[in-house]
């Protein structure tokens, strides 16, 4: 089995953090621990925030506001760890000062706003990724080698979800309607990307969800039809912690991906010949995978990844859009 490239032996890249909150304090000990990229410089519109994770990643920089770490000459790329309502904005500024930039997913609100991203991207010449970290994981290039190889014959079924129990908070970012709430952008979209990875773009997408009180989504089923036999169906939900897992059923086996199958996991291939095997990975945390590649593909001169593209996120942020015209939820400003 191939193996994914060690994330240390990506060159060196100098970061800068936009947002100083939970995902960015990950990404920041993944970077730190894990490859020979620098952190230089955090920016927060609180400076108590910003000083506090400068002080608990060993940063040497902090800047209050977000146009300040962006003009910052020291930063090479800057990664985008803001709500999903701010990508849009934080990502063109980031861009307009001719930074790299790796933007968390989702990737914005809708397919509208990535476009406007991919753009001025290419405008600028410089290289923008999702963060949709789990594309560059080892047991999903495994995967696809077990896939491509035949081992389970044509895909029949992908299957996965993600819900985690989140008590209602109407001020929380993933209650709120402004912040572009909700199961799906938050959660959902692992599932969505990685029907998408597995199966391309969808030829037909059904939803049916749940609306909270303050009107975001708050459960939601999806069906995503592909030719004439193929489909994917999915879940997301804020109200319950669920197994995470994933299935890929074909015909002439299947693989049960461990959960969360998001994250470096292990996955059992099951054939219908009899023949059953495993592939066991390690439980390292994998914020790193992603960030290695932003740093390999910058060296290269690139501006954007074949394994996150920016035709790959449009696609997922157009199912993503049709989802949540399915089942009626529109973000303020939209």
């Amino acid at each position: 089995m191939a193996r994914t490239e060690d994330p240390r032996t990506a060159p060196s890249i100098r970061w800068g953090i936009l947002g100083a909150g939970r995902i960015a304090g990950a990404f920041a000990d993944a970077v730190t621990q894990h490859t020979r990229a620098q952190l230089v410089a955090v920016g927060s519109r609180h400076r108590d925030r910003a000083e506090r994770f400068a002080t608990a990643h060993g940063i040497p920089t902090t800047h209050l506001g977000y146009e300040a770490l962006v003009e910052d000459p020291q930063v090479d790329a800057i990664y985008v760890a803001t709500p999903h309502s701010e990508h849009l904005e934080h990502a063109l500024l980031a861009i307009r000062a001719g930074k790299h930039v790796l933007v968390e997913k989702a990737f914005t609100r809708n397919a509208a706003e990535a476009e406007q991203v991919f753009t001025a991207a290419r405008e600028a010449g410089v290289f923008v990724m999702e963060a949709m970290w789990t594309r560059f994981l080892p047991h999903v290039a495994a995967l696809h080698q077990v896939i491509d190889a035949g081992e389970i014959g044509e895909i029949v079924n992908v299957t996965a979800d993600h819900g985690q129990l989140m008590a209602f908070d109407p001020t929380s970012r993933l209650y709120d309607p402004a912040l572009a709430g909700g199961a799906l952008l938050d959660l959902g979209v692992y599932p969505v990307s990685f029907a998408h990875d597995l199966l391309g773009a969808p030829d037909a997408v059904l939803a049916a969800g749940t609306l909270t009180e303050t009107g975001v989504d708050g459960q939601v089923s999806i069906v995503l039809s592909y030719g004439a036999r193929t489909q994917a169906t999915l879940s997301t939900t804020l109200w319950a912690k669920t197994p995470t897992v994933a299935l890929i059923s074909g015909t002439e086996g299947s693989i049960e991906v461990a959960g969360p199958f998001y994250t470096p996991t292990s996955f059992q291939v099951t054939r219908v010949d009899g023949r059953r095997w495993t592939f066991e990975q390690p439980g390292a945390k994998g914020l790193q995978y992603e960030a290695a590649e932003v740093a390999r593909r910058v060296a290269a001169g690139d501006v954007q990844s074949p394994r996150m593209s920016w035709q790959g996120t449009l696609e997922v942020m157009r199912t993503l859009d049709e989802v949540r015209r399915q089942i009626g939820v529109v973000y303020p400003g939209e």
